[in-house]
């Protein structure tokens, strides 16, 4: 399937009434891709996945448009957004412990490369405290550093135990044995209703 047959589909999912905050529609998209202007079809779909839940077909149509344009950052971003349609989101305001009390001395990618490990309260047979793995996506900057603080999602790797966090809710990252930051929670939610359309 060719990229606008693929972006063509993917609008297709997205209710008509659906609007972004410059009241951009799937009917601008339709301009978009009647003048060939692929990439920004592309990116407006992605900008009307996050005003409402799409189901998973929607993101996995977006994933493989971008990687036909070999959009590498987009692809990756609408492959994060299935697995969000499929087991929930989980969004934090994470802080980085600054480098002089922390593992971490350089900045790492915030496109869901970093697998760190949590403290969200989770305990073994015994009592003692267990740490479970999510990857991590840092939203509003591509580096993030030590000592530094953006808003990330997570993406657990058994999201079953994540089930009971809250909004508010401060959990500890961990690199090695140390802190190397901490994250409140602000958003938690299980899978949406249509993520399985």
């Amino acid at each position: 399937m060719d990229v606008p047959k693929l972006l063509e589909a993917a609008s297709l999912l997205v209710p008509e009434e659906t609007a972004t905050e410059n009241d951009l529609t799937v009917n601008d998209v339709w301009d978009y891709l009647i003048h060939d202007e692929w990439e920004v079809a592309l990116g407006l779909l992605e900008d009307l996945g996050d005003v409402q839940p799409l189901p998973v077909g929607f993101w996995e149509t977006l994933a493989t448009a971008a990687e036909h344009m070999q959009l590498r950052k987009s692809a990756a971003w609408c492959h994060w957004r299935c697995y969000e349609a499929r087991h929930g989101i989980i969004r934090a305001d994470l802080t980085l412990r600054p480098a002089n009390e922390s593992r971490r001395q350089t900045p790492f990618s915030g496109a869901g490369m970093l697998r760190p490990m949590w403290n969200i309260g989770n305990r073994t047979p015994t009592g003692e405290p267990t740490l479970d793995i999510a990857v991590l996506w840092v939203e509003l900057t591509p580096l993030l550093g030590p000592g530094e603080r953006s808003s990330v999602r997570l993406a657990p790797l058994d999201p079953s135990r994540w089930r009971h966090l809250r909004p508010g809710r401060t959990i500890a990252m961990h690199e090695d044995r140390t802190v190397g930051g901490t994250a409140v929670l602000l958003e938690v939610h299980g899978p949406a209703a249509t993520a399985t359309a």
